[in-house]
Formats: structure tokens, sequence, C-alpha cells
């Protein structure tokens, strides 16, 4: 049987797949509590419109491709619909926290927005994807930066 990752300290965002971020969000006001803080923006680097907004403590992400050939339109096309594309959690040690997943058979993903394999920097923090699914679901692990680590990389932006 696999051991939990002790790593994972909590949950960082769910990644939702969406045709059209601006729509999405309008569809989730109408429906369920959006605060004040929702935003949309647009991260040139990977070609993606997101709305963002935190709902019970946890933040929400609705991804929309800039392009048709896009990560999430391709997603979207592939499973025939919008949904639940990736769940991030958070993780004290990035590199322990993917050592740990390989341990137990997990695969290292490319990042398409960076091109890399493994830990690498992210706008908010060091980032790792799994190939593995879990339910369907993919699996990102982040390691948030500490104010240090933050200034260092805060030229990193349009993820």
């Amino acid at each position: 049987m696999a051991d939990a990752n002790p790593h994972v300290v909590g949950l960082k965002h769910l990644a939702f797949a969406v045709a059209d971020a601006d729509a999405a969000l309008s569809r989730w006001r109408r429906l369920l509590p959006v605060g004040t803080d929702a935003r949309v923006v647009d991260w040139a680097g990977s070609r993606t419109r997101v709305a963002i907004f935190l709902q019970g403590g946890v933040e929400f992400q609705l991804n929309a491709s800039m392009d048709s050939d896009g990560r999430f339109a391709t997603w979207i096309a592939a499973r025939g619909g919008e949904g639940l594309h990736h769940i991030c959690y958070a993780v004290d040690d990035i590199e322990a926290a993917m050592a740990h997943a390989t341990g137990q058979g997990a695969t290292a993903k490319l990042c398409r927005a960076c091109n890399a394999l493994g830990p690498h920097p992210h706008p908010e923090g060091f980032v790792a994807f799994l190939e593995d699914e879990a339910a369907g679901t993919e699996v990102e692990f982040m390691q948030v930066y500490t104010p240090a680590e933050l200034e260092r990389y805060k030229a990193v932006k349009g993820i």
C-alpha cells in the first residue's frame, strides 16, 4: 500500500478548464458566492485568460485558452466539455514531494506553459506536475515562495 505524501500541507487551488473565463465567472456569480476579490487576468506566457477568486478559503481558477490549440482548449475538446482540470497541492518541500511521489510510482509531467519537467519557478512558487491523474484530474504541487524567494523570482510572470 502506498504511503500518503508527508510533504503535502494543504490545498493551493482548484483549476477548471473553461471555454470563456468571463462567461464562466458570470455563471459562478449567479449560482455561488463569489467575493468582490474576483478578477480576470491574462497570462500571456501561457496564452491563458483566467478568472481567479477565493471561495471558502480556497482559490478557484477558471482557465480559458487564448488559442484553439491551447492546453485548456484541447483538454475541453478531448473530454467533450468544461471541468476540473487540476488540483494544486501546497507542499513544504517541492523536491521531497516529487521524490516521494515518484518513489510511489508517479511520473513527472512536462509543464506546457514553461516547457519544463519537474520542479521549476512559476509566479507564485516552485511547481511540478504529475503525469499520473487522480480520479481523472491532473495533480500539481506548489511550494509557495518565501518572501526572499518571491523577491528573487518576482520577474517570473505571465505563466
